[in-house]
């Protein structure tokens, strides 16, 4: 009766979760810097805007990566400084509390409570040189003192060595012109592609960190690789040659983790040498125009996610996580018109393998549509769908540790909303794997506020829900509250 007893409350939570968040878009649209919404004339006032479309100007917020500005102009700019070099960061401390597992097994680590204490130091340097050159260096330090407070032996040493503590260079490289139209940008860095704020399709040169799904938004999560990148610009154009230098993937929930979704380890993966012979390359070709824009991009790389396969040359055949060299081709689109942007990505990629079909190589489909919207006072409301089609689909690709149907579908909803003279921000995210969530779900929301200008206090929550996919299986439990201060320097 106990055990039915708790399960019950569980279901009955569950339920509520998500009125709870509703009341928080409905809290979100009713009160608008202190006054109510929906019975204010004030509230329409943002129907009226003129957006960029009708303005006849180019769509902003882009990804300086993707711009076709003449390097000269941000030359001239840099050259113009007072100060030839600059020293910045911030320090962060952070706390999360995991508020909905049960007792642990015997044996199992206990996740209740606090999970993390962290602080970070992040620096960054910045020197412009003649020319209009540049170099940037940035690296960060961690340090999460949740684990010497829990005790360390009660975490695996996949979970320590993860997460515990972690000294890591980011971003660094020398960028400049040399000649008129032409841009070079060489060692570790970032490249964004396409138009989606939440979902990836055509954005495939970065690999992502995933140690701890939901936390944090996915510009946050791209891991810097070294590459060399050419850009030509040429009127509203922008054309980009990428060579990979270094072969990086992504970073995924360690074995111990309560994000970890397996009862074993993970097969050792096979090495892949950051060299010559394993270089990646990448071309897109940007255009931003009035009111709009379009981008095609090429890609031969390799996959971020792994396979499971046999390793023939160890002994006793032994099992090992391999990554495929995959092939993509893949367009992205924006489309203003008044408030409304209208986005969309469409990528096709060859060579996939899966674990359960280990002779086999697959394509698939990936078709993204978006929504965006900001009529209303200091508001962004955005939707993004996509829709993952396998082609030669089997339904072994359906066991783990594969997990594909045919068709894999998400959506992401979110909404943004600024107070205060845009001193306090809140944010909800309500992300789905399938229609209704059966392959997972987590809502995130959050409230950001500027204490003073180097100073801000981030806080919220993260609900999950478990479902079919590998990676949702058995979160269900891992519900967390996080409080985050960032001083910048």
């Amino acid at each position: 009766m106990e055990m039915q007893g708790g399960r019950m409350l569980r279901h009955v939570v569950l339920r509520w979760r998500l009125w709870v968040l509703v009341a928080g878009v409905f809290f979100c649209f009713l009160h608008t810097d202190g006054r109510p919404g929906w019975g204010s004339d004030d509230f329409l006032d943002g129907f009226d805007d003129i957006g960029p479309a009708e303005e006849d100007v180019p769509i902003d917020g882009f990804d300086d990566s993707t711009m076709p500005v003449d390097p000269h102009d941000l030359a001239s700019e840099t050259t113009n400084a007072d100060s030839p070099g600059r020293l910045g960061g911030h320090a962060k401390a952070a706390a999360i509390y995991n508020f909905a597992h049960d007792r642990p097994a015997a044996g199992e680590t206990d996740w209740r409570g606090l999970s993390s204490l962290k602080t970070e130091l992040f620096l960054e340097f910045d020197v412009k040189l003649e020319d209009g050159w540049q170099v940037y260096a940035s690296c960060r330090a961690d340090y999460d003192f949740a684990y010497p407070i829990n005790g360390r032996d009660a975490y695996t040493d996949a979970v320590l060595d993860a997460y515990e503590s972690e000294v890591d260079v980011r971003e660094m490289y020398l960028m400049g012109s040399p000649a008129r139209q032409w841009d070079i940008k060489v060692g570790r860095q970032i490249v964004v592609w396409g138009t989606s704020d939440n979902i990836r399709v055509v954005d495939v040169i970065n690999p992502l960190d995933l140690r701890m799904p939901g936390i944090t938004d996915i510009e946050d999560l791209r891991l810097p690789v070294t590459l060399s990148k050419l850009d030509y610009y040429w009127g509203a154009f922008n054309l980009s040659g990428i060579l990979i230098h270094e072969v990086r993937f992504n970073e995924n929930p360690p074995y111990g983790s309560d994000f970890y979704p397996f009862a074993a380890p993970s097969p050792a993966e096979k090495r892949v040498n950051s060299n010559m012979r394993n270089t990646q390359f990448a071309m897109a070709l940007n255009g931003i125009f009035s009111g709009w824009d379009l981008g095609t991009y090429l890609a031969d790389i390799y996959d971020k996610d792994a396979h499971v396969e046999c390793c023939s040359s160890a002994p006793s055949n032994s099992l090992q996580s391999a990554h495929a060299r995959i092939k993509m081709v893949g367009t992205s689109t924006n489309v203003a018109m008044g408030n409304w942007l209208i986005k969309g990505e469409i990528a096709w990629l060859d060579g996939l393998k899966f674990t359960n079909a280990p002779n086999e190589t697959f394509s698939r489909l990936d078709t993204m549509a978006g929504l965006e919207y900001n009529g209303f006072d200091e508001t962004l409301i955005s939707l993004e769908l996509v829709d993952r089609h396998l082609y030669h689909h089997n339904d072994d690709l359906k066991q783990d540790p594969d997990g594909w149907n045919t068709d894999q579908l998400q959506w992401v909803a979110r909404m943004d909303k600024d107070y205060l003279n845009d001193t306090l921000t809140l944010t909800l995210v309500l992300s789905f794997y399938g229609e209704t969530g059966q392959d997972g779900a987590y809502q995130r929301l959050s409230a950001e506020y500027e204490i003073i200008d180097a100073l801000t206090v981030d806080g919220g929550g993260v609900l999950y829900q478990s479902g079919n996919l590998p990676a949702f299986n058995n979160i269900g439990d891992n519900d967390r509250l996080f409080l985050e201060f960032k001083y910048s320097f």
